[in-house]
């Protein structure tokens, strides 16, 4: 993540730092709550030898294939591809929303737009356009382009007047915005599209395991077939054209990556209007409604029935463990980021020791969150066990690295104390509340990540979803994707009002 991103949740916490003591009830509420979770939860181990499993796989690390896939400089170069086009059709729309994001139409359409998945997206679209590069493509943008408006919006918005107002007022308004304002913040936007870049490679090697000639379509191939020593090979290529993005992706770079990743995009086939049309004007309309002939001859009750139906049956217990499972990961995640910040601190720990464990989040953080589910659950079998351990570990060394680039920046006094005891007493206390407030950002994308999750058969939102898709149930797929935007609505509200309360209790100190 980027130091954009960093630094906003430094600033819009910054005047919480000294109400530690909140956040300590804060995560003494996370962990209560999380152990009244528990009990609810299937974390049981239902594989038969997960141990030899894992021997397998580690045996597939330390002897990596890479030339045990065919197409694999393809599919490293149609994950770029996708990414790349989805970033930059993102932007393209989203930079100009964020000029207008303060309308209140404007921002909920981007708000429901970023709490869908982009898998969820992909699956939609799958059904218009098939396994068409434009399924990728618009997958990513969609979600990807609210995100823009929304940062963008909050970029300008916190940004100093005093340049705008010094510029002459017969200059014309673009002139006068464009450098006044755009031009003060465009490292900030140019570093957060960046960190954006870098999350929709992650999103595109994960369309992979719904058929898109990404690397996860490999990756998935790979593991399901026990081929560890291919899966861990396309991993460790994954990681490393993460960890690598310093140094390929140069913004001088980009009009030629564009040009590349035009001409060297996979085909995409003629678009058949008739299924369009038909997929908007029957497939996706709720039975009743397609069925009647004219809207006086509706069956309410049917279409009440239906509703019903949907709602008691899938969207609220899907909803339920989806709420279940999103709470123990955020405990979880708090375990991972404060084991993993402590193991790459340079406080702590000696130089080369420090590197390992920056080496260690480098890993977490570049591997998403899907695929180590995936991982998971061929070891310990078909629970919540996978996804909570996949979900801390990557959320957990996003926060560790962003928490360990504050404190490495921190010159504490050289005082007579050993290190564990300047680490913990003042290190931490003095960067914690900063974490907490990029655990609440996360948590977010905790909730969006644990309903796909019911992909792999975890009974989340995400699992009645796919299934409906599977059994050609449009309607309902539709009805529920909308259900896990609204849920994702609720917990960004109020993880943002837990973020302001610090502000208030100090203004009213």
């Amino acid at each position: 993540m980027t130091r954009t991103l960093n630094t906003k949740a430094y600033a819009a916490n910054n005047s919480s730092r000294y109400h530690l003591g909140y956040w300590q009830k804060v995560t003494l509420g996370i962990w209560l709550i999380a152990l009244l979770a528990l009990p609810f939860a299937d974390i049981e181990i239902v594989s038969f030898n997960p141990w030899h499993e894992l021997g397998l796989m580690a045996q597939g690390i330390l002897a990596p294939d890479f030339f045990a896939t065919e197409y694999l400089m393809s599919a490293v170069v149609q994950t770029i591809n996708f990414a790349l086009l989805g970033i930059t059709f993102g932007l393209l729309f989203g930079a100009p929303l964020s000029l207008i994001y303060r309308h209140k139409a404007v921002s909920t359409l981007c708000s429901l737009a970023r709490a869908v998945h982009e898998i969820f997206w992909a699956l939609l679209f799958l059904q218009i356009f098939g396994l068409s590069p434009v399924t990728g493509i618009l997958a990513i943008t969609i979600p990807f382009a609210a995100t823009f408006a929304r940062v963008f919006s909050d970029i300008l918005t916190q940004s100093s007047n005093a340049p705008i107002d010094s510029i002459s007022k017969q200059s014309d308004i673009i002139s006068r915005y464009s450098y006044g304002k755009i031009a003060q913040v465009l490292p900030q936007m140019i570093a957060y599209t960046r960190y954006r870049f870098e999350c929709a490679l992650r999103s595109s090697a994960v369309l992979g395991f719904i058929g898109m000639p990404t690397l996860g379509f490999y990756l998935e191939t790979a593991f399901r077939q026990g081929n560890y020593h291919e899966g861990a090979a396309l991993l460790m290529i994954f990681i490393a054209l993460i960890g690598c993005i310093r140094y390929w992706c140069k913004p001088k770079l980009l009009p030629i990556y564009l040009v590349i990743a035009l001409v060297t995009l996979s085909e995409i086939p003629p678009i058949d209007g008739s299924l369009l049309v038909r997929f908007f004007t029957e497939d996706i309309l709720p039975p009743a409604i397609a069925n009647a002939q004219n809207m006086q001859s509706i069956d309410w009750s049917s279409l009440g029935s239906w509703i019903t139906r949907l709602i008691s049956e899938q969207a609220l217990p899907g909803a339920a463990t989806t709420v279940i499972l999103a709470v123990l990961a955020l405990a979880a995640s708090h375990f991972v980021t404060l084991k993993g910040h402590a193991v790459a601190s340079r406080h702590l720990w000696s130089k080369p020791v420090a590197g390992l464990g920056h080496l260690l989040l480098l890993v977490g953080r570049s591997v998403p969150e899907y695929i180590l589910a995936f991982v998971f659950l061929i070891l310990f079998g078909p629970s919540m066990l996978p996804a909570i351990i996949a979900l801390a570990i990557h959320n957990g060394a996003v926060i560790a690295y962003l928490a360990v680039r504050q404190s490495d920046q921190l010159n504490p006094q050289q005082v007579a104390q050993g290190k564990f005891n300047l680490f913990h007493y003042h290190m931490l206390p003095s960067i914690y509340p900063n974490l907490m407030t990029l655990m609440f950002y996360r948590f977010e994308i905790i909730v969006r990540e644990t309903a796909v999750f019911g992909m792999l058969g975890i009974m989340t939102l995400g699992f009645y979803i796919d299934s409906n898709f599977s059994e050609i149930r449009y309607s309902d797929a539709i009805v529920l994707i909308a259900c896990t935007a609204l849920l994702n609505l609720a917990i960004d509200t109020t993880s943002r009002r837990l973020l302001s309360m610090p502000k208030n209790t100090q203004a009213s100190c």
